[in-house]
């Protein structure tokens, strides 16, 4: 009981600390502030500033609703150590020991969270997936890919919409695009940017042989409410009908086209800007969007991030969107 005590103790010490690291006072008098805003009749009169507000006020209550939380669980775990400590009783330590997991969880998220201090990380996402050469085998790992960051959105409870979904020549899709509403969603699948490969004995083979299939993933964040971009619609031919695809919610494909398209021109101006910081920096990126990022070899039960060498051995929880540990390991190593 006694290494279970100091854990707890040591939480709480954390979380105490982590009030001041996280501003989480001045959060709070923000957040109401903000919500004092929101409620003003004329609050929705200018969009594109309600927008920004909301924006705001929501990535201020992430922040404390997350050390209240690991706050709260702290407490917890100290009034049930004290408890079973007065009864002597050691039927407790199961539940103390999923206590204490659950809070070092909790504070290991906070801690990358609070890492995540790029310019749109803490923004919604827009993921696109295309097969690789290679028809039905590439297809169907497209579609695997698909419902990866489907599940892995899931997992997050963030809100998920499909849109461009083109099925494949008799299985799997020749590209989708998933767009993803939460809390720094571009922040973690920005990680994802790049060529995924697998390898596995086909099962689309009669003969039972290996195959190594491509399919690349694009993420874009979402163009910011009041970002400055010129784009003239009179330049634009659309054509107003509706997509859907497996999973997710239907959308307007002209709303999501255009959508998608200032995701693109947003996401171009970010790169010219990074690439004269770079230059005044003298710097380079350690790793090239585009290249091969990620093997998942299913025979060898093995899948491995070539950029980290970080490697994973339970490959259906990880093709089932259990993903965080990879985005965290490029993350923290390679940041921005």
């Amino acid at each position: 009981m006694n290494h279970k005590k100091k854990d707890c103790r040591r939480f709480i010490v954390a979380s105490n600390s982590y009030g001041g690291i996280f501003d989480v006072d001045q959060r709070k008098e923000k957040i109401y502030d903000l919500e004092k805003i929101s409620t003003d009749p004329t609050f929705w009169n200018d969009q594109k500033e309600a927008h920004k507000v909301l924006k705001e006020l929501n990535e201020h209550k992430s922040w404390t609703d997350g050390y209240e939380k690991i706050a709260t669980k702290a407490t917890i775990c100290q009034d049930e150590l004290d408890i079973a400590a007065e009864l002597e009783d050691e039927s407790f330590t199961d539940e103390l020991n999923t206590a204490i997991a659950s809070i070092e969880h909790d504070i290991a998220a906070i801690e990358f969270k609070n890492m995540l201090s790029g310019k749109d990380d803490a923004g919604n996402a827009l993921i696109t997936i295309h097969a690789g050469a290679g028809g039905t085998e590439a297809q169907d790992w497209a579609e695997m890919l698909y419902r990866m960051y489907m599940r892995w959105a899931e997992r997050k409870g963030f809100k998920i919409y499909t849109d461009d979904y083109q099925e494949g020549d008799g299985a799997g899709i020749k590209t989708a695009t998933l767009e993803i509403e939460g809390p720094y969603a571009y922040g973690y699948l920005k990680a994802e940017n790049g060529v995924h490969r697998l390898v596995r004995v086909s099962p689309f083979d009669s003969n039972a042989r290996r195959h190594t299939s491509f399919a690349s993933v694009f993420t874009y964040p979402e163009a910011p409410p009041d970002v400055e971009i010129d784009v003239r619609k009179e330049d634009l031919e659309l054509s107003t009908f509706r997509s859907g695809g497996k999973g997710g919610q239907n959308v307007n494909k002209v709303e999501t086209a255009m959508k998608m398209l200032m995701a693109q021109l947003y996401q171009r101006q970010r790169d010219d800007e990074e690439a004269k910081k770079r230059e005044i920096e003298g710097k380079k990126k350690k790793i090239e969007w585009g290249s091969q990022i990620r093997s998942y070899v299913l025979d060898d039960r093995r899948i491995k991030d070539h950029r980290t060498n970080y490697e994973r051995f339970d490959v259906e929880t990880v093709l089932d969107g259990d993903l965080d540990e990879f985005m965290e390991k490029y993350l923290s190593e390679f940041g921005d």
